[in-house]
């Protein structure tokens, strides 16, 4: 997926990520799971781009690699920092990662695991001030008060430990430690998924809040598409460790082009309780992304599938400006978007 890269925060080309799968008394390789495989995409500054699929599919995975907590197994990862230098992250070592720690920054799925119950909520904050040696002393203390109030707690909570926190405050702990560094591109795993219904809402304001305020650029993991329909610029649905859809978050809502994005899509509940929408039952499993089916990795689910799909694997490709699909028959099917 090429175009002008000089726009781009983030280009990933043909990122893969396996994992070895061991057998026998000495540990033999006898294959691998092919947790993401050969997914491109790019990201605008400023931008978010949301990535949904079912569990399993390989989106946290895929943020990981892109931030280097796992080193992925083939593909780039292209990084514009702030200098406007592009960079391989793919190809950098731990040692040269450092720097850019500051600027790539990562808000995790569980408020409850992601932070440490023996630390204090100013120590948990300040910790990645400290380590890049940023601030210390009365400096510190008021960095972690400013970066406190810009997510709603109050400073006098900073000597309290996360288990005096309700969820949605230890989410926003995670936000302000994210924060402390003024990152450039933040990617967000499924941020609001461990968090009741009426507190979603609050953190995914204030996260809209904080990108205006920063000019942030965010990657959006979730399986919900009610909730990236509100706050993404863009989607992208990944299906068996590859994206098959990726387009504007409206036109790809209204009109996918690719029959695993209309199941999804027909699984969004829509706002008037009048309106009866008929669900897309997909039949099967997932297949395994250690053993994935021939040709195009959905042929097995697909209502649509004809033989060509059974033997050839589509590419991603354009079907409409800025609308990419991985489907061979993307402009022949009629699929039914939201209210259809």
């Amino acid at each position: 997926m090429t175009n002008d890269s000089d726009n781009y925060i983030l280009e990933v080309n043909n990122l893969k990520q396996y994992f070895p799968i061991y057998k026998g008394i000495f540990q033999k390789v006898v294959g691998h799971v092919k947790a993401v495989d050969d997914v491109s995409f790019f990201l605008r500054e400023k931008e978010v781009l949301g990535m949904v699929g079912e569990s399993g599919c390989g989106k946290t995975t895929t943020g990981r690699s892109i931030l280097r907590l796992y080193d992925p197994s083939g593909g780039e990862v292209w990084y514009r920092k702030a200098d406007g230098t592009r960079i391989d992250v793919a190809t950098l070592t731990s040692q040269q990662m450092k720097p850019l720690r500051r600027e790539m920054r990562m808000i995790f799925q569980d408020p409850f695991s992601s932070l440490n119950p023996r630390m204090t909520v100013r120590d948990l904050i300040s910790e990645p001030l400290v380590i890049h040696k940023i601030a210390k002393g009365q400096e510190l203390d008021d960095r972690v008060a400013a970066l406190m109030n810009e997510v709603g707690l109050e400073p006098n909570y900073m000597r309290r430990y996360p288990h005096e926190f309700s969820g949605g405050q230890r989410q926003r702990i995670g936000l302000a430690r994210t924060l402390s560094l003024n990152p450039r591109l933040i990617v967000a795993d499924e941020p609001v998924s461990a968090l009741d219904v009426s507190v979603q809402a609050q953190v995914l304001n204030l996260m809209d809040d904080l990108k205006e305020r920063h000019g942030l650029t965010f990657l959006f993991i979730a399986h919900d598409l009610s909730v990236v329909e509100h706050v993404c610029d863009r989607i992208a649905v990944m299906y068996v460790g590859k994206i098959v859809e990726i387009a504007e978050s409206e036109e790809l809502l209204r009109n996918p082009r690719h029959p695993y994005t209309e199941a999804l899509v027909s699984a969004v509940p829509p706002a008037n309780p009048d309106i009866q929408m008929k669900r897309i039952i997909l039949e099967g499993d997932v297949p395994s992304p250690a053993n994935p089916p021939s040709g195009c990795v959905f042929h097995p689910r697909c209502q649509y599938v004809k033989d060509r799909c059974r033997q050839e694997a589509p590419v991603l490709r354009p079907v409409s400006t800025d609308h990419y699909a991985s489907c061979h028959f993307a402009e022949e099917l009629a699929l039914r978007g939201f209210g259809g």
